[in-house]
């Protein structure tokens, strides 16, 4: 479901049906992932995680649109779509989530906290190079500190992340 929504909105870009894109204004993947959740799972138990992840995804699914879309992938972490808005308004968007997780009193955990990696879908030619960015940023924010929001492009100008370049065609 993910992969076919990410599908929908990369050919959408790259067919020129977006007039969005004009405004600059851009579609974007972001991922979300619960610091030291392994922790909350071993000194609360498994049931105690699972509340968690579901208080967390209801914080997440309430401070966005229902344009957007969220899924959880894997364990602990949890993608989601955010639909037509300029770099800036994602970042507050993204931060606003950070902020209302570190702010929420989760059950018997209390205070937890979430990093987030996250990309604009523009010109990447698969949805797994998508997500690829978005987790490179968010590998970044949990290398530096946690609880953070991290943009991919902004870290790849700041030197900070190299980019692969992804070979698509024939070798000669």
């Amino acid at each position: 479901k993910m992969e076919q929504k990410m599908s929908e909105l990369l050919s959408a870009r790259t067919n020129g049906f977006n007039r969005e894109q004009d405004e600059g204004k851009d579609d974007y993947l972001a991922v979300f992932d619960i610091d030291h959740f392994k922790r909350v799972n071993d000194n609360y138990g498994h049931l105690i995680g699972d509340e968690v992840l579901l208080v967390f995804s209801g914080l997440v699914r309430g401070a966005l649109r229902d344009a957007d879309w969220v899924f959880r992938y894997g364990g602990e972490e949890f993608v989601a779509l955010i639909k037509g808005v300029s770099p800036e308004v994602v970042k507050v968007i993204l931060e606003r989530i950070r902020i209302k997780v570190q702010n929420h009193s989760f059950p018997q955990v209390g205070q937890v906290t979430v990093s987030v990696g996250f990309t604009p879908i523009i010109d990447q030619v698969l949805p797994p190079h998508v997500f690829e960015e978005a987790d490179k940023a968010l590998y970044y924010a949990k290398e530096h500190g946690r609880n953070r929001v991290c943009a991919y492009r902004e870290l790849v100008s700041c030197g900070e992340i190299k980019v692969e370049q992804h070979i698509s065609g024939s070798i000669e």
